[in-house]
């Protein structure tokens, strides 16, 4: 019985001191502030880039083990992309170290603001601060304004956002840059500190903003970039182990820009990518290793000569921009004896009609014998 109860107690020690160590790691927004945040917004294609510099301290009394990036609700479902690195070195001795990001909850989110939560790969101690350098992709941002035009007219667009960063946090200065693909701009809103210089507006630099401001702003600009949609785009390996690798790919496009007065249309470009990886008949145990989250099953596909079928790979991603053409690895088993197997159905096959040729040619098959 003693015993038992020098084990409950070892147990019960043992999940506190867990916990402790969590919560010593675990951050809050009052634990960190922004000493100085940049934002560049490139509008110069269909696509919205965003490059965010931030330099983050703790003013904590515990390390900080994470970073937390806010959006509002309506941005966040078109984030197609969104990378982070921690800057290391100065100069020309400068590099970048990935970091792990991944979406996060908050209970106490205002207005459904959306967080995504960066991973430091040391935690970060009490006065310490650090660079980091975030990227993110926004698709099906820009809204053709007006809706129709003529084929002499230049196509028009809104871009949405705010002057001022969304952040958990207490931000000490800020600037954010939108670049335009011209010096036309129909309009922008102005608030406090705007400038504009050719193709550049400056929103800044705003000092000592409380976490969780905002100040909508809006750019009407000129932008002729072609914007094709591939509602969905099939591409199809077939590996042969023969030395053969045989590529096909479908495209199914759609319109998605200014609408034309006419039969010319002008298109835009984000698609859905699906790709299948076609391994030899008689693969075994295949997984496929890509460096962003897809959607991945098998399937079964008969081609030429087949008995069990071909296991295909189907990798599937949704809101696809060129940032996600990266290599990836497909692993599986396979035994070397299955590479036999349809030359030996095809010696095999032409065996017997060579020996059926041969029956035949030596049977008689006539009713009686003809006297010589």
């Amino acid at each position: 019985m003693d015993a038992l109860r020098s084990l409950g107690r070892v147990i019960v020690a043992f999940w506190i001191l867990s916990h402790l160590s969590l919560l010593a790691y675990s951050s809050s927004p009052q634990d960190l502030q922004i000493l100085n945040a940049e934002r560049r917004i490139d509008l110069s294609s269909h696509i919205v880039k965003v490059f965010l510099t931030l330099k983050v301290e703790n003013t904590g009394a515990s390390p900080v083990s994470e970073v937390l990036l806010a959006f509002p609700p309506t941005q966040v479902d078109h984030i197609a992309s969104l990378k982070a690195a921690l800057t290391v070195g100065k100069k020309k001795r400068k590099s970048y170290v990935p970091l792990e990001v991944n979406p996060t909850d908050l209970p106490d989110a205002p207005n459904q603001t959306k967080y995504f939560s960066i991973s430091l790969l040391n935690p970060l101690n009490a006065g310490e601060t650090a660079t980091l350098e975030v990227l993110y992709i926004l698709t099906h941002s820009l809204e053709p304004f007006p809706a129709e035009i003529n084929q002499a007219e230049s196509q028009l667009v809104y871009y949405r956002d705010s002057a001022i960063i969304l952040s958990p946090y207490y931000i000490k200065q800020q600037t954010t840059f939108i670049r335009t693909p011209s010096t036309k701009v129909e309009s922008f809103t102005r608030v406090e500190s705007t400038n504009r210089a050719g193709t550049e507006i400056k929103y800044g630099p705003y000092k000592d903003r409380p976490a969780y401001s905002y100040s909508p702003v809006i750019v009407h600009f000129e932008n002729n970039k072609p914007f094709a949609v591939v509602e969905e785009l099939v591409r199809e390996v077939e590996i042969s182990h023969w030395g053969n690798l045989q590529i096909t790919e479908h495209y199914r496009l759609s319109h998605a820009g200014a609408r034309h007065k006419g039969v010319f249309s002008r298109l835009t470009d984000s698609r859905t990518a699906i790709f299948q990886v076609v391994l030899p008949e008689g693969s075994k145990d295949p997984s496929a290793v890509v460096p962003f989250s897809v959607k991945q099953h098998l399937e079964t596909k008969y081609s030429y000569l087949d008995v069990a079928g071909r296991t295909v790979v189907v990798l599937e991603k949704e809101n696809v921009v060129p940032e996600h053409n990266s290599p990836f690895q497909v692993y599986y088993s396979f035994n070397p004896i299955f590479m036999l197997a349809e030359p030996l159905m095809l010696v095999s096959t032409f065996f017997f009609v060579f020996m059926a040729s041969i029956a035949y040619l030596h049977i008689d098959f006539s009713i009686c014998k003809t006297s010589s």
